[in-house]
């Protein structure tokens, strides 16, 4: 959620920037709600499909490396959501595949450095999850997440990451499919695959499940 003032960009005219923003709420790509904006469902399948850096939708499911990890006490670590879609939620760390990434492990690994801090961790490819959120007949987001698991204790933790007693998700603001994959995870297969369908019913509600779909 953003005020009026803090999303004016620098140096624009203030009849200008009204204009745009009663567009993007005509469009349905933004909504107002009590102390300012924020993005409404349209807004928030553009965001995903956007690329950042090209400034071009790409209508395909984003690959994400995603890492289950557990401490010595069975805590799983959660990292909270900093952007949109799902922004200050709680996930699973994970971050995107790269082209130039030599394999599904060193985009792991890669990650792992970038997100967590973490060199030369020792992991396992658990499982591949499709995760696909849908509101009415709209798909909002769909990912491919490799899920990989490893054990540590040293991780850092701050305000955008936390350890979490994996009995106590149900209280938490969690992003789709995190629960569901971790729940998964705990089966301990040698190897999975599992595909998630969730329905968004509303910004501020939880994600809930209509179904799984085991096909290993």
């Amino acid at each position: 959620m953003a005020r009026f003032r803090d999303m004016r960009p620098p140096r624009t005219d203030t009849n200008l920037y009204s204009y745009h923003l009663t567009q993007l709420l005509k469009s349905g790509m933004v909504k107002k709600v009590e102390g300012g904006y924020t993005l409404d469902n349209k807004g928030l399948i553009y965001v995903d499909r956007l690329s950042a850096e090209k400034m071009f939708v790409r209508p395909q499911p984003k690959i994400v490396t995603m890492f289950v990890i557990q401490n010595s006490d069975g805590d799983i670590l959660l990292q909270r959501r900093q952007k949109q879609p799902y922004i200050d939620r709680w996930t699973l760390p994970n971050g995107k595949l790269h082209y130039d990434d030599e394999s599904l492990l060193a985009a792991a690994r890669r990650e792992a450095v970038e997100k967590l801090g973490v060199h030369d961790q020792a992991m396992t490819h658990a499982g591949d999850c499709y995760i696909r959120v849908r509101h009415d007949d709209i798909v909002m987001t769909y990912t491919l997440a490799h899920v990989f698991t490893f054990n540590r204790d040293d991780i850092e933790t701050n305000d955008h990451m936390r350890w979490a007693r994996p009995h106590k998700l149900d209280a938490m603001h969690m992003a789709p499919g995190a629960e569901e994959v971790i729940a998964r995870t705990f089966f301990r297969d040698p190897f999975f695959f599992e595909e998630f369908e969730l329905e968004w019913t509303n910004e501020f509600e939880r994600l809930q499940p209509k179904g799984t779909n085991d096909t290993d």
